[in-house]
């Protein structure tokens, strides 16, 4: 039995190096810009729970996004209701993502289950706007932003192609619902760009692969996991960019009730397109019309891509999972665990814009048999 299991394991982790490998052989990254979320591996959102047991996961995630050393945070604006992307318009400060989400997991058969993931966000974000237009000196104005609501739902099946004892390998695909709000409004009363708001404005794919073997029954397991998602253009001519997610990790149990977990993360995004016609904020060499108008560079209305969009960012996250049923005996312990992780940065190409620090998320995970085995 060991032997097949080997091959398999080293099959997956080939696919895995060549998939990695064909990312990182993409164009490079332009900066990040707008808000991104923190993103782990959590064993009970990505399995199959058994036929008739629902899986309930209440996550909460705090993600920072801070400027790096020696970048200055002066971006694009992307003026979605004339369909203007104007070069240099406002300079970065923060953001800070808060999500709260709901994440319901259903066992169909022994191998199929249904997935739905609704997300409750908190954002705020600063940054110096209308540079070369305000302020005496065309320095810009200060502007907040502060927003919260439900996010874009997520539906999916998942389906798991080897369930032995040691392993597991479970394909998934899901979309994600336009249910976000996009029409937020900063304190100056300017609505906020896309990549700002709590929805993208559109219909999103998202297929996914989980694998995980005991490398020691119920000591050691490993895990790997890999997702892409895609965004079709809003309403507003805006498309994000692709997203492309690479995990590994490892599983110790160091008693029946604590596993302590370590992975390491990737994320590549890819830059975001926007269809608009291009000018450039006014410089000092503008004088006297400046401060001023903005400079029309092409007014042709074109797909563009973004230049401070899209980002690398890799992480290593450690964590641990508490088995409460395991620690204390009772029906409102029972097939209920916590846990915690921290997602800590040790590389990122934020290309001059804003880029996700070190992030936290607390988790707590109940099962419920809703349809006993025998009915």
């Amino acid at each position: 039995m060991w032997a097949p299991s080997r091959r398999f394991l080293v099959s997956v982790l080939g696919i895995v190096a060549v998939a990695a490998g064909s990312v990182a052989s993409l164009s490079t990254a332009y900066a990040s810009c707008g808000a991104v979320s923190c993103f782990v591996v959590i064993g009970s959102q990505q399995q199959v729970p058994q036929a008739g047991v629902l899986t309930v996961n209440g996550i909460y995630n705090y993600t920072p996004m801070r400027l790096l050393g020696g970048t200055t945070g002066i971006i694009p604006g992307v003026d979605q209701a004339n369909r203007q992307m104007i070069l240099d318009h406002h300079q970065e400060t923060r953001t800070i993502t808060q999500q709260a989400t709901l994440d319901l997991n259903y066992g169909l058969t022994e191998r199929l289950g249904l997935q739905i993931t609704v997300p409750y966000v908190w954002r705020t974000h600063q940054h110096i706007d209308g540079i070369g237009e305000d302020g005496l000196n065309g320095e810009g104005a200060p502007t907040r932003f502060s927003t919260d609501g439900i996010g874009d739902i997520r539906i999916g099946l998942k389906y798991n192609v080897l369930p032995t004892l040691r392993s597991m390998v479970v394909f998934g695909f899901g979309v994600y619902l336009p249910t976000g709000a996009t029409g937020a409004h900063d304190n100056a009363g300017t609505r906020m760009e896309s990549p700002a708001q709590l929805g993208r404005g559109q219909v999103g794919i998202n297929p996914t692969i989980y694998q995980a073997y005991e490398l020691i029954p119920h000591r050691l397991n490993q895990f790997l996991s890999a997702g892409y998602r895609h965004t079709f253009r809003n309403n507003d001519g805006y498309q994000f960019g692709d997203e492309f997610i690479l995990n590994a990790g490892l599983n110790v149990v160091t008693t029946p009730w604590l596993v302590l977990t370590g992975q390491v993360n990737y994320r590549y995004l890819v830059h975001d397109n926007f269809s608009s016609s291009l000018l450039r904020s006014a410089v000092p060499g503008d004088a006297p019309d400046f401060p001023g108008e903005p400079v029309v560079l092409d007014p042709t209305i074109r797909s563009r891509a973004v230049p401070t969009t899209g980002s690398t960012y890799h992480a290593f996250s450690p964590g641990f999972q508490m088995d409460l049923g395991q620690l204390v005996q009772s029906s409102l312990t029972n097939m209920t665990s916590i846990y915690f992780y921290a997602q800590i940065p040790f590389a990122r190409d934020s290309n001059n814009s804003l880029s996700q620090g070190t992030s936290f998320v607390f988790g707590l995970t109940k099962s419920f048999q809703l349809i006993s085995a025998g009915s």
